[in-house]
């Protein structure tokens, strides 16, 4: 299967409401369409986690950005620019979430939201034209699945779609670092 026929098949699953698991530019991730409060249930589900602890998502784009968050402030701009050059993956943590499922937006209206670089993951958020649910590929408390082989069967399982992309990996892969950002430009590393 082409990476072509991978993404797609991947964005109509989602298209669906369905769930799927796919590598990301950190671990192996449980996405879905991150504007599907149905979809995002099915994630808490598969994870055995209480959907009081938000999900993250992700975009391929700036612009993408701006449609989820109502106003991006200017810090976020200058640490997303400053990650361009290379460094860790890093969530963001974002005040005035919009346009988002209400069971993924945090009870203070915020949302953890990633700009990924990585082809695979950049390329499915752009043909899918929407955020996608980027959470940890494990049953909530477990470790999180740095490659395909990591994943639990019983999240396999519970899927709609597996990605064929990276599947034959095995380097080290750790999660995105989370920085919070408050209404007042406060910056709160909550993981390095």
């Amino acid at each position: 299967m082409t990476r072509e026929e991978d993404i797609k098949k991947a964005v109509e699953v989602m298209r669906q409401g369905g769930v799927i698991l796919y590598p990301t530019d950190t671990v192996w991730g449980i996405g879905c369409d991150a504007t599907n409060a149905e979809a995002v249930k099915k994630v808490y589900d598969i994870k055995q986690r209480d959907d009081s602890k938000a999900l993250i998502c992700l975009v391929d784009s700036d612009a993408r950005l701006q449609r989820y968050v109502r106003d991006v402030p200017d810090v976020a701009w200058q640490l997303i620019d400053s990650l361009k050059e290379g460094g860790k993956p890093t969530t963001l943590i974002l005040d005035g979430a919009v346009n988002l499922a209400p069971n993924l937006i945090a009870e203070d209206g915020s949302i953890g939201i990633r700009i990924t670089n990585e082809p695979f993951s950049k390329e499915l958020c752009f043909r899918f034209q929407k955020a996608i649910v980027s959470t940890s590929a494990n049953i909530s408390g477990e470790p999180a699945a740095q490659n395909y082989h990591d994943i639990d069967p019983r999240v396999l399982d519970a899927v709609d779609y597996v990605c064929w992309s990276r599947r034959q990996e095995h380097y080290p892969h750790t999660p995105s670092s989370i920085i919070k950002l408050g209404k007042g430009g406060e910056v709160t590393i909550i993981r390095k």
